[in-house]
């Protein structure tokens, strides 16, 4: 027969140390217990909170509601779910950001003393932390407040100070720090480091502003595309924000963007995304996290396009540029040789429209996706006879440069446009010169601007010659090495 089982009780023991090992390990940087102490600030309704460094101590004073006897209580418990349950703050209805009660134990990783002064109204008291003193009373957990007249503070609020330090913090590493990870840009709060006001840097560029809805709530924020001189390698990737404070940078699928990554600034901010206990990154294995990316994914797609629309409008005034310096160039060696001219011997120029000036690229007729070049642009419109053809560029992309040379009464259209890798390097439909910029050579040709402006002389002096001695190719290459040789001589 068995005996009946018998049932004990075990106890859960805390060891006393543990909280010092728990400030040690929770965060990979001492600098972010910090921002725990300012964003303590921020949630007690402070407009003003002034951190104080220096070789001995670092104190945190802010001008908020403060703490009562019940308020500092909850302050040193572990885990309270106050903060969670409250959401909002009293008088700014700010979203709390503290969660888990744990940053002021993370000060003693930095510390040996930790003092807390506060006053709310008619409750004026410090709390004075020793950890070497605590830690020697064993089976002692409680901390010495001391309870002071009203008038011992004049305003309501809070002063952390740390004293005793352990490690070596910077003031402007601590304010750079503390830009992406406290809510600066919330009304009626500022932050002061040893005098100096925590603000975000502007930054100049196009700005792409974004709202995105998920079935957990909406998501907001601006990308920002620096120009290429602003453009850095440091701190890449997108800030994500919650409750207006930079959780991580997430990439979101540039890393296969090159080197435009460094152009890509921003911050996206998503509220109901679950962070993890030293708000260092996301709880990834949720829905809202899978939403959340989802979302950005669009987001970034679009952001993709306008930079590629950016980019190729930086290309086109630099291939414009080049296309412009070649035309010029050209014009000179036929005033040595107007022999050469397709059109024949006449004055090539009539005073009326700049070499390498940009011809009119038009819509089609209506319905029709095609896009045309007007060479008449800009000039009193003659009656043309009928039957007469006036020529036109069709098939266009949205990308394509166009420049014109006057040549006596006539005029030459160079149109550099997308063909394909495997279309013709050039071609010409009448007067109008075509060439290709998705061909090999003209992408290899183009990387350098002297290699780039020769390379679109050969093509254009190349088409030249062949309109005007189409039917014997041998001279028209002679003529077009003549051509190219005066336009090039100095």
């Amino acid at each position: 027969m068995h005996e009946d089982k018998k049932i004990y009780t075990l106890p859960v023991v805390v060891d006393k140390s543990h909280l010092i090992t728990i400030g040690e390990q929770l965060y990979s940087e001492s600098i972010e217990l910090i921002r725990e102490l300012v964003n303590n600030g921020y949630d007690a309704d402070a407009t003003r909170v002034s951190v104080t460094i220096s070789d001995e101590s670092i104190s945190v004073e802010d001008n908020g509601l403060g703490m009562d006897l019940e308020g500092l209580k909850q302050y040193f418990s572990i885990g309270s779910p106050l903060k969670r349950q409250q959401l909002k703050s009293k008088l700014y209805n700010r979203d709390l950001i503290g969660q888990f009660g744990i940053g002021k134990f993370a000060s003693l990783s930095a510390c040996d003393v930790f003092k807390v002064n506060t006053k709310k109204d008619d409750f004026c008291a410090v709390v004075i932390f020793d950890k070497n003193i605590w830690q020697k009373k064993k089976k002692k957990w409680e901390i010495p407040i001391e309870i002071n007249p009203p008038e011992g503070r004049k305003t309501n609020g809070t002063t952390v100070i740390l004293e005793k330090l352990t490690k070596k913090f910077d003031p402007d590493e601590v304010r750079k720090r503390l830009v992406e990870s406290i809510p600066v840009k919330t009304p009626n709060f500022n932050v002061y480091v040893n005098g100096v006001k925590v603000e975000s840097p502007r930054l100049t560029g196009h700005r792409i502003p974004f709202m995105e809805a998920t079935k957990f709530g909406v998501i907001d924020g601006q990308i920002v595309i620096l120009p290429l001189s602003s453009a850095s390698t440091t701190n890449l990737g997108i800030e994500c924000k919650v409750k207006g404070v930079t959780i991580k940078r997430e990439m979101f699928g540039m890393e296969s963007w090159g080197k435009d990554i460094a152009r890509i600034k921003g911050e996206v901010h998503a509220d109901f995304l679950k962070i993890t206990s030293d708000r260092s990154g996301f709880i990834v294995d949720t829905e809202e996290y899978k939403s959340f990316i989802e979302a950005m994914t669009r987001v970034m797609s679009e952001v993709k396009s306008v930079l590629g629309q950016l980019s190729n409008k930086r290309e086109n005034i630099a291939t414009g540029r080049a296309v412009k310096e070649a035309l010029e160039r050209i014009q000179k060696s036929l005033l040595v040789h107007p022999d050469l001219s397709p059109f024949g011997q006449s004055p090539l120029s009539d005073g009326a429209g700049a070499v390498g000036e940009s011809a009119v690229v038009k819509k089609g007729e209506e319905g029709s996706k095609t896009k045309s070049i007007d060479v008449g642009q800009g000039k009193e419109k003659k009656t043309r006879k009928k039957g007469k053809y006036k020529p036109k560029a069709s098939l266009l992309t949205p990308n394509a440069v166009v420049r014109k040379i006057k040549l006596g009464t006539h005029g030459i259209i160079c149109c550099l446009d997308h063909f394909g890798q495997d279309g013709p390097e050039s071609f010409t439909e009448n007067n109008i010169i075509y060439i290709n910029r998705d061909h090999p050579l003209y992408i290899s040709e183009s990387k350098k601007r002297d290699v780039h402006i020769l390379n679109l002389a050969r093509l254009i002096t190349q088409e030249i010659s062949l309109m005007k001695d189409s039917k014997n190719p041998r001279k028209a290459f002679d003529q077009q090495s003549i051509l190219l040789r005066d336009a090039f001589r100095e």
